[in-house]
């Protein structure tokens, strides 16, 4: 077997082997859109071939496709009337069995190979992408860019370099002798096959459609699995994109471009996938989403190794600070990106109803909660400014919480509907911040409310709000847990209230670090240990279980 593409990128794949090690940090590809990066026209060019795709088909030869779908509504107030190949799943399935039996023989460096190579193609598409990501999400540009494309591959080559490794631990012959006293003694030779687990079913968001099922779609491909990508019907195109480039990379390399497939569906297609998702030759499921389909796919796709990463509630505790102000801004900062539309967005900010310790004295609650509003508030005024921040609003379910839950609280801060000077039609709205009481509704902040919607919590103590981060985490789930404090002893008990309740710690953040922000090759973006996600992207079980190793063995002369 060739294996030219795996040695054209060994020395990228040996620098990810040490950065998983080293939990540093690395990445090689460069998350600013830089002419001296990608190119002087690269820019220009993207967003050329981004426009040029509006309101025409979208290309891809595959088997069994019939007609077109897609009904895609850009954020920022436009349809992109893009016509997706409607593909049969009956006919994607038998292309992907037979696409993989000709893969499977082609062996672990060989499939690595090919993976290193589409990512490759996938940086040098990053504008083009972003634009996708985008005017799909409502992402602002440069959050679509960097979260859409170099994140986006960085998530994917940490995923192959922990394929790569759990696989090359497996010797490919061994020689076996067993001593029989006075009898020669007994010797084999044993052989060890990598085999693929069978044809996987990638399941996208409308939020961050790449940079959520980039993990699962190169885990599956380093590990020599087929792939079908069902993106989601709000953000088909930047996966219908590295699908394109997938097979393309595939075909050059000799490979059948089956060996990933796109299933574009229309809206409202939960039958479609629970159907697809259920059949036994889906061996592999990686989803993110909701809490209810999410646990649908684990107790009904039993067939499947199942991948969910599912709603949570994220959660800060103000315990103490030397500067309140920087807490503050912190915090805005990581309530207003991308308006709160991210799985590990926080959203119950805790704080003792005595107040908190500072530099300057004990601040009462009501003064704490003020100066979050106020940063918020202060963040968000600039329309121009803020709407490269908080971009749009992805979809209408957004716009009914935010109406829904200012009944529930005392207002801080009302969200605000600005106009995007670029894209008036744009559906934009700042955070809305309430006050609760930790005795009285837990029943309203135990719950996800996604998108920009936040609460500031009275608390009968710090040792209350831990209480109440670990159980809600353990419980509810959680991504993200951050606190605050200049006492020891309390982030000694931050830590184990983290551990307890299964979530990532940050700690005292008020510089250019942010706790909804994680960066691949050092972060462990979930933990697998709580009901927010059964995985984490990405670590050695993200990857394992993707693949087995059947042997053989046979009688050989003793060597001497």
């Amino acid at each position: 077997m060739n294996h030219a593409l795996f040695e054209k990128h060994e020395k990228t794949l040996a620098q990810a082997l040490d950065a998983i090690r080293t939990r540093g940090y690395w990445s090689p590809f460069n998350e600013m859109p830089s002419p001296r990066t990608y190119g002087e026209t690269a820019a220009a060019d993207g967003e050329a071939a981004f426009k040029a795709q509006l309101g025409q088909p979208f290309v891809l030869e595959q088997a069994g496709s019939s007609g077109t779908v897609g009904a895609e509504h850009s954020p920022f107030g436009f349809a992109l009337n893009i016509g997706y190949p409607n593909a049969e799943p009956d006919a994607l399935i038998a292309a992907a069995q037979a696409a993989q039996l000709q893969f499977r023989k082609a062996g672990p460096k060989a499939w690595v190979g090919v993976s290193l190579e589409i990512l490759a193609r996938l940086n040098q598409a990053s504008f083009e992408i972003a634009h996708s990501v985008m005017h799909t999400t409502g992402q602002a540009f440069m959050m679509a860019f960097q979260a859409g494309g170099p994140h986006a591959q960085d998530r994917a080559l940490e995923a192959i370099a922990y394929a790569w490794d759990a696989m090359r631990d497996i010797p490919q012959t061994a020689y076996w002798e067993k001593p029989q006293g006075k009898n020669p003694p007994l010797a084999m030779e044993k052989r060890f096959t990598v085999v693929p687990r069978g044809i996987g079913l990638v399941i996208g968001c409308c939020t961050f459609p790449t940079w959520n099922s980039y993990p699962g779609l190169f885990a599956d491909l380093a590990t020599g699995n087929a792939v079908i990508v069902k993106p989601h019907p709000a953000a088909i195109l930047p996966l219908a994109i590295t699908v394109r480039i997938a097979r393309q990379v595939l075909e050059e390399a000799g490979f059948d471009p089956n060996v990933v497939t796109l299933m574009a569906t229309a809206p409202n297609d939960g039958a479609l996938v629970q159907a697809l998702a259920t059949r036994d030759e889906i061996r592999l499921i990686d989803f993110t989403g909701s809490t209810a389909n999410g646990d649908w796919l684990e107790t009904h796709a039993l067939q499947a190794q199942v991948y969910t990463e599912k709603a949570g509630v994220n959660q800060i505790v103000i315990d103490s600070a030397d500067e309140l102000k920087a807490v503050s801004r912190n915090i805005a900062f990581s309530l207003a990106l991308y308006s709160g539309q991210m799985c590990t967005a926080p959203q119950n900010i805790y704080v003792p109803r005595d107040g908190i310790k500072t530099a300057q004295g004990t601040v009462p609650f009501e003064e704490v909660a003020q100066s979050i509003a106020d940063a918020v508030q202060k963040l968000t005024s600039d329309p121009a400014k803020a709407v490269e921040l908080i971009g749009a609003i992805q979809n209408k379910g957004v716009l009914d919480r935010i109406e829904q839950v200012t009944k529930l609280g005392v207002p801080l801060l009302a969200s605000q509907r600005l106009v995007h000077p670029a894209y008036p039609e744009a559906s934009v709205s700042t955070p809305v911040l309430l006050k609760l009481d930790a005795r009285r509704d837990e029943d309203t902040f135990t719950q996800e409310w996604f998108g920009p919607i936040a609460f500031v919590i009275a608390t009968d103590s710090t040792r209350h709000s831990l209480e109440l981060a670990a159980r809600i985490a353990r419980t509810r789930g959680a991504l993200t847990l951050s606190v605050y404090s200049t006492d020891e002893q309390v982030l000694d008990a931050a830590d184990e209230a983290a551990v307890s309740g299964g979530v990532a710690l940050s700690v005292n953040l008020t510089g250019g670090v942010f706790v909804n922000q994680s960066a691949a090759f050092s972060d462990f973006h979930a933990t697998g240990a709580n009901p927010a996600a059964n995985a984490s992207l990405a670590d050695t079980a993200f990857v394992a279980n993707r693949f087995r190793v059947v042997q053989s063995r046979r009688h050989v002369p003793q060597r001497t």
